[in-house]
């Protein structure tokens, strides 16, 4: 692995792990020293990081690790809202069985997954990042799932929120049922439907568990009324 990919790699789990919080200060200088490579892989890594949208610049060689802020929050609810609806209603119409059979059994089974503690949570996003790999291979779909990809590299650091709260975890896996539910019934509308659900009751909690002075702002209409 090239010094410059390996710099990409350890800065972005950072961010995503929330190892790296909203705000910190990160200069080429320092990450060169504490990843021991030299400025030019750290260089070619902020860059990265910046077309990704989980830095921004303060100055050339000076980056800030970008705020998960409410008004954020609610724009990247709006994407999903449009790209997640679409691909589920994509998939119901072309799937495959198998893949979501097989989902659909362990979703069955996360409740009980959730009560293993921080290690079942973790079992449990990875049962949703294959249900949507499970998604995006069924829409056939490379511009959605292009732009999918983006969009959920932000919504895992908003996952974060939730990841302590075992009640609302349950009813995500609920939710998650209803949508493979749908998707194998071959009916677009409703797995579109059961999506955007989903995605106004993420919302709701994600707003509610972000701690921040700034006034709360109205969630869009078209993801908070069902």
């Amino acid at each position: 692995m090239l010094a410059s990919d390996r710099v990409y790699a350890v800065l972005r789990e950072e961010i995503l792990a929330g190892a790296l919080l909203p705000g910190t200060v990160l200069t080429e200088v320092e990450q060169a020293s504490r990843l021991e490579v030299s400025r030019t892989p750290v260089r070619g890594a902020f860059t990265r990081l910046l077309a990704d949208g989980l830095v921004r610049s303060q100055s050339p060689r000076v980056l800030l690790v970008s705020e998960i802020s409410p008004e954020r929050v609610v724009q990247l609810y709006e994407l999903r809202e449009a790209l997640e609806t679409q691909a589920a209603a994509l998939a119901a119409m072309r799937r495959d069985e198998d893949p979501f059979e097989s989902i659909r059994i362990r979703l069955v089974h996360a409740p009980e997954l959730l009560e293993l503690g921080e290690a079942g949570i973790a079992d449990y996003f990875e049962l949703v990042d294959a249900l949507d790999r499970a998604i995006d291979e069924a829409a056939a779909s490379d511009y959605l799932s292009v732009a999918l990809e983006s969009c959920r590299l932000h919504s895992s650091r908003v996952r974060r929120l939730a990841s302590h709260n075992p009640e609302r975890l349950r009813e995500a896996a609920s939710e998650h049922l209803s949508v493979v539910d749908a998707i194998l019934a071959r009916d677009p509308r409703l797995a579109s439907h059961a999506t955007h659900v989903h995605l106004h009751r993420s919302l709701t909690t994600a707003l509610s568990s972000l701690q921040s002075s700034a006034p709360r702002p109205t969630p869009p209409e078209g993801i908070l009324h069902t």
